[in-house]
Order: structure tokens, then C-alpha cells, then sequence
């Protein structure tokens, strides 16, 4: 039996674990084979806070993992695969094992929208990303193109505006599904140009982004256009479709409800499953923090 039981093992829920287990929760957190989140996939890390020559993604993954296994968590790189939520205890099943719980976080996260094409997987974290806000400076002075036709690609557009010479918005479609208001933002800025009826089919380079191939979806025509880095921008897929009887909205983001609770009493819900606005490693661990203190709250009520 452990006091709570933590799903996920990105920065929101190792930095939860870190304050469950300094709250004397007997605590466990389901890492999976593939613990770290988003962070995993990223080089050099520069916004994180207290590292003021930036720290590799990994390694920032992996010295908070240290810090919740030195503070009392027990963590377990299983694959969550159910959970009973209808009764109290809550049984979870990982792997081929069974186990309780009077209280669960959910800390899955979400995983980016990715174009899938020849040369993408290879080259991201080497000029391809999914977060402008994130990897912007590293850009500084060169040429990249934002993939997508929503608020969330008029955003990243923007942001690299500030720092690249030159940004490409490329949309499959004849019209962007953005607001007005965003498409009239990107539309005065000289640094971007929109690009419509188009697609990347491949991504190019030594090591690194240095090209990609263009296609007009109505001509067929491709021409390899040279650049330095591609930003998708096509939305993310909540990892929340195992989790029974939990209220998610149309896309499948968990709803939070009185400071991170959801619908089921004693099952709390921590970063970018429920964050769709800000997606940040600090935000993630922020709501880690904040999920653990509401869980200590629940249980001394208990």
C-alpha cells in the first residue's frame, strides 16, 4: 500500500515525488521504459532556472530522478497498463504487477505531433524541435520554417521572429484555421513569409538540418529549399487514453478542477496532460510541486 502513486516520470512527476517523499509519503512513482519526458529528446536545456550555462536535457532528467530516489521514492521503470478508479484503494497494474494506492497523480505528459518523415526522427534535437520558446536562441540569425496552421504555429512564428532572420510558415491547406487576430500579427511582421499548399516530404543534412524538400500539393512540384531548422507546430497527443472513468476535454487533455483534483477524488493530475498553453519543463515541475501539496492536503483530511 503506498500513499501515492505517481504515473509518469517527467519533470512534473519526479519534482511531485521530491515533495511527496519530503512529506513522509510512502511513495511510487510508474517511470515506464521510456522515463523523462519531451526533455529526453532536447541538447541543451537554457531556461531551466540555476543553470546558468544551460544543462543538457538528459542529464537534467536524470539528476532529478537522483533527487527523488535520495528523498525516499521508489521508482520503477514499468509500463503503466490500467487502473481501477471506481473503489478506494485504487489498484494500478504495471507491467505484470499489481499495486495500491489511497491517492494517484497523473503525470504523463503529452508527446508532440511530428510531420514523420525521412530525416525528421534523425535530426530532432539537431535543428528540428517543437518548441520555439524553448530552442528560439539557438537560431539566432538564421533561416527556419514553422510548420502548422493554428494559434499555437502563429505563436511560434512570432517568437522565432524575434530572433531569426528569416521564418517560412508552411501550411498544407489553401487558408490558415488560426484567429484573425494571430494571422494579422504574422501577416505585419517582415520577418515571416506564409507559404500555403505545401509540405515537407523530407529533411536534409549532414548531422544537421540543412534542407528540406518543399512539395506544392496542387502542382506537385518539390524544390530543396535551404535552411537551418524546422519547428512543427501541428499539436501535441495527451497521454491520457488509459486512464478510465477521468474527464478529459474533446482533445483528450485532462480536466483539472480546485487546484489540480480531477473528477475522481484522490486522482490528481500534474503537467502538459492537462497543460495545453505553456508546455515548459519549469511549468511542468511547477504543477508537480503543486499536485504533491494538494495530495499531502487530501490525505491529512483523510
Amino acid at each position: 500500500m503506498y500513499d501515492v502513486i505517481i504515473i509518469g516520470a517527467g519533470p512534473s512527476g519526479l519534482t511531485a515525488a521530491i515533495y511527496t517523499t519530503r512529506a513522509n509519503l510512502k511513495t511510487l512513482v510508474l517511470a515506464g521504459p521510456t522515463w523523462g519526458g519531451q526533455l529526453m529528446l532536447t541538447t541543451l536545456v537554457e531556461n531551466f532556472p540555476g543553470f546558468p550555462d544551460g544543462i543538457l536535457g538528459p542529464e537534467l532528467m536524470q539528476n532529478m530522478r537522483k533527487q527523488a530516489e535520495k528523498t525516499g521514492a521508489e521508482i520503477k521503470d514499468i509500463e503503466f497498463k490500467s487502473a481501477d478508479f471506481s473503489r478506494q484503494p485504487f489498484e494500478i497494474v504495471a507491467g505484470e504487477d499489481k499495486f495500491t494506492a489511497k491517492s494517484v497523480i497523473v503525470a504523463t505528459g503529452a508527446d508532440a505531433r511530428w510531420l514523420n518523415v525521412p530525416g525528421e526522427k534523425e535530426r530532432i534535437g539537431r535543428g528540428v524541435s517543437s518548441c520555439a520558446t524553448c530552442d528560439a536562441a539557438f537560431f539566432r540569425n538564421k533561416n527556419v520554417i514553422i510548420v502548422g496552421g493554428g494559434d499555437s504555429a502563429m505563436e511560434e512564428a512570432l517568437v522565432l521572429a524575434n530572433v531569426a532572420t528569416s521564418v517560412k510558415l508552411v501550411h498544407r491547406r489553401s487558408e490558415f484555421r488560426a484567429s484573425d487576430i494571430m494571422q494579422k500579427r504574422v501577416k505585419e511582421n517582415p520577418k515571416i513569409t506564409t507559404v500555403l499548399n505545401s509540405e515537407i516530404i523530407e529533411v536534409l543534412g549532414e548531422n544537421r538540418v540543412q534542407s528540406v524538400k518543399l512539395k506544392n500539393n496542387q502542382t506537385n512540384e518539390v524544390i530543396d529549399l535551404p535552411i537551418d531548422g524546422v519547428f512543427v507546430a501541428i499539436g501535441h497527443i495527451p497521454n491520457s487514453k488509459r486512464f478510465t472513468g477521468i474527464d478529459v476535454d474533446k482533445e483528450g487533455y485532462i480536466l483539472p478542477k480546485d487546484h489540480f483534483h480531477t473528477n475522481v477524488e484522490g486522482v490528481f493530475v500534474a503537467g502538459d496532460v492537462h497543460d495545453r498553453q505553456y508546455r515548459q519543463a519549469i511549468t511542468a515541475a511547477g504543477y508537480g510541486a503543486a499536485a504533491a501539496l494538494e495530495v499531502q492536503n487530501w490525505l491529512a483530511t483523510k
